[in-house]
């Protein structure tokens, strides 16, 4: 029989996340700790007045599109999922870091001096934070809008509550810090002694360490690739 493997990744990515997971052998069963919507309050600035625009995620290429038509901005992006979303909605000049804020900051220092016009940077209101800073202390300009919320999901999923009540080993994939700690919430009263955590990132495991979770793998590196790689490491443990 195969591992469950519980994915907490908000939608819709969790729905992409979930045939990876079953084409390396393993059992996904989707259940997004968080939902996420576009964030009424907020207006999408005019494109025009920006050098450059940045994703740090997936979901913010995606709602930006729904939003703004124009594509001829270069599209700084933090990792190689969030870059295909950007090709995805039509970005031709994409460039592609490996995974964090820091190494998408090092990655444009690198390659343009800072520009006369600021840098737009779309994300969800959790996000500015890393990036902001790294970008500030190079004398870069940059713009941040939080285009979408991510918020709590209203409940777990019930087969995913059933497993913890009833102490069924399994994986958890987790890919933010937000994500965990919107699980944690999730699961208060239930056990997770059953859960072997899989995260995508030091940050991303901590509520969940904090939680009592002790058998815990930290993806090499902080995108699904690694996140994948290191879920096959861990299934391995299980099953020795």
């Amino acid at each position: 029989m195969s591992i469950p493997v519980i994915i907490t990744r908000a939608e819709p990515g969790a729905s992409q996340t979930g045939p990876r997971v079953d084409a390396l052998g393993f059992k996904p069963i989707v259940s997004p700790a968080l939902t996420l919507q576009m964030d009424p309050e907020v207006a999408l600035p005019p494109v025009e007045d920006f050098s450059g625009v940045i994703f740090t995620s997936a979901n913010g290429a995606k709602f930006f599109a729904e939003l703004e038509d124009d594509r001829s901005l270069p599209a700084w992006c933090v990792g190689p999922s969030t870059a295909a979303a950007a090709r995805d909605v039509g970005f031709t000049e994409v460039h592609e870091s490996t995974g964090n804020a820091v190494r998408l900051a090092a990655l444009i220092a690198s390659t343009i001096a800072p520009p006369e016009t600021p840098m737009l940077h779309i994300a969800n209101a959790a996000a500015k934070g890393d990036l902001q800073r790294e970008l500030k202390m190079r004398r870069y300009r940059v713009k941040f809008v939080p285009l979408y919320r991510a918020d709590v999901a209203p409940s777990l999923d019930p087969v995913v509550a059933k497993m913890l009540k009833d102490k069924v080993q399994a994986i958890m994939l987790v890919h933010s810090a937000k994500g965990a700690n919107a699980f944690v919430t999730l699961t208060k009263g239930l056990p997770l002694s059953s859960l072997t955590l899989v995260a995508i990132s030091t940050p991303a495991a901590a509520p969940l360490i904090e939680a009592g979770l002790s058998d815990v793998h930290i993806a090499a590196a902080p995108n699904e690739r690694s996140l994948l790689d290191k879920l096959k490491e861990a299934a391995a443990t299980l099953s020795a």
